[in-house]
């Protein structure tokens, strides 16, 4: 059975003679419940509209996230492939979970909602924000919740953060650990980074920046990241990565993945770390909560100072600021997130592709697929087949990618492996759609809006493509980028292929 629900159907004027906003299509099987879907027939796009077309189960293998995994996107809006909550959303998490978008997408300034000014100000957010902070709302360095753009030459840098030290790696005594640039209550600002020129060679670009405030000894630049799947990655067993450690190269392949350990600020205990650039959050809540820290300067009862150098007056006050309600609704939002499927999986280039990036040792460190936790703290996270293509463990990538500053256990050329769900999608998010009906917007119509791709691949986005970010892997990433070279064209574009199809 096919049936759809949402709170706007009847709204009259509407091609086809409905409004789906906010509402979705649900494929139930008898006796398997709820699945994932994809359609029938791809090619059904005449005379400007698509026509009837049957919804068919997404086969097991094509599910990225389980049974959180979301159906094919169908609508008119192609860039909102990060925004949508599980398919598999448990009734008692639907309203926490409106709640923590609610927070998202408000500002902690004045607590305005970035969407419609009809949503009012939010009490509980104004005036949180400082005395020092990046940016004062979630959703504007994750907008659509994917991955920020590499801004122009020049331009500040406000969906970045910037990791700051002294010549040893300490907090930095000016600026505390993070960059702030933003400043409230008569606190002065710690000034801005902008790229200032870019260093090319062999067709690979990297940033050169330049601060025009303090100029910090050693840094580490990191953009905006998605934020998909996160809840399912702490879903992870702790055994199953370990399993997948191997700091001394045991077995001989290059490869000596290492795993990160820090402070639970939560506990006080030494865990597992697993979240950003380098794996330094060991929860999801951890993770938000210094997000609430540094980069909206936004206390709460896990993290309660305000990040401040050993030199610096004017920093603020400890406390926690918000209920932690709402620190726990955001978490939910963010965990409960449904992660896109795979597509084209049955296309023979895709296929293909998928051989090949486990034949030249891809796979090492991105490994494929974990079944989450029977304990996760989310019900309907618990015993997924997943395919993250993520060992969430450190690895050395070589003298080009590394940057001054280390982070706990990892040094500046060491990161986590990054998750590749999400990436042949992520272009479209971050750069949004265009498209015009005549002389009039065509939002909401179907095949009218075109994506207006913009590529940022890696921790600051120096990949212009998808290749380009095989090309930067060196270190524990050279015997596979070197394989990957010996391809041939129509090789790595089967290689290429199957990644975007993830």
């Amino acid at each position: 059975m096919e049936f759809e629900i949402s709170q706007f159907l009847d709204k009259g004027g509407v091609l086809r003679g409905r409004d789906n906003y906010y509402g979705t299509t649900y494929l139930y099987i008898v006796g398997q419940g709820l699945v994932p879907w994809d359609v029938t027939d791809r090619n059904s796009f005449v005379g400007g509209l698509f026509k009837q077309r049957d919804s068919i189960p997404l086969p097991v293998s094509a599910r990225l996230g389980g049974d959180t995994t979301l159906h094919v996107q169908m609508t008119a809006e192609p860039d909102g492939h990060f925004q949508q909550m599980a398919n598999n959303l448990g009734y008692e998490n639907g309203q926490p979970f409106v709640l923590g978008r609610r927070v998202h997408h408000t500002s902690f300034v004045d607590g305005t909602h970035d969407e419609n000014s009809a949503n009012g100000v939010f009490a509980d957010t104004l005036g949180k924000s400082g005395n020092r902070y990046i940016n004062d709302r979630c959703a504007d360095c994750h907008e659509r919740n994917g991955r920020a753009e590499v801004a122009g030459v020049g331009q500040p840098l406000d969906m970045w953060v910037f990791k700051v030290g002294d010549a040893q790696g300490n907090p930095h005594p000016l600026l505390g650990r993070v960059l702030q640039p933003e400043a409230n209550g008569g606190a002065t600002s710690e000034g801005n980074a902008v790229i200032a020129s870019w260093t090319e060679l062999n067709g690979l670009r990297k940033p050169n920046y330049q601060f025009n405030g303090t100029q910090p000894e050693t840094f580490s630049a990191r953009l905006a990241p998605q934020l998909v799947g996160m809840g399912l990655l702490e879903a992870i067993p702790e055994s199953a990565i370990l399993a997948n450690e191997d700091v001394n190269d045991s077995n001989n392949d290059g490869i000596s993945g290492k795993a990160q350990r820090a402070i639970d600020p939560v506990t006080g205990q030494t865990r597992l770390g697993r979240f950003g650039y380098k794996a330094a959050a060991t929860s999801l809540k951890h993770q938000v909560a210094a997000a609430f820290n540094t980069d909206m300067g936004v206390m709460t009862s896990v993290m309660p100072n305000p990040d401040c150098g050993s030199s610096q007056t004017d920093c603020g006050s400890s406390g926690s600021e918000i209920a932690n309600q709402h620190l726990d609704n955001l978490v939910k939002y963010i965990g409960l997130l449904g992660v896109r499927g795979q597509r084209d999986y049955n296309k023979p280039e895709v296929i293909q592709g998928k051989a090949l990036f486990e034949s030249i040792g891809c796979q090492g460190c991105h490994t494929p697929s974990y079944v989450t936790s029977q304990y996760a703290p989310f019900a309907e996270l618990r015993n997924q087949t997943i395919q993250p293509y993520t060992d969430l463990l450190l690895h050395d990538l070589g003298a080009e990618m590394a940057d001054s500053l280390g982070e706990g256990e990892a040094s500046g050329a060491e990161w986590r492996t990054a998750p590749l769900w999400g990436v042949g999608v992520s272009a479209c998010v971050t750069g949004g759609v265009t498209g015009l009906r005549g002389n009039a917007p065509a939002f909401g119509l179907d095949g009218q809006e075109v994506c207006t791709p913009k590529e940022s691949y890696l921790h600051d986005g120096r990949a212009r493509t998808l290749d380009e970010a095989i090309q930067w892997h060196g270190g524990e990433g050279t015997h596979s980028r070197a394989n990957y070279n010996a391809l041939s064209p129509t090789q790595k574009a089967a290689v290429q292929a199957f990644l975007k199809s993830l």
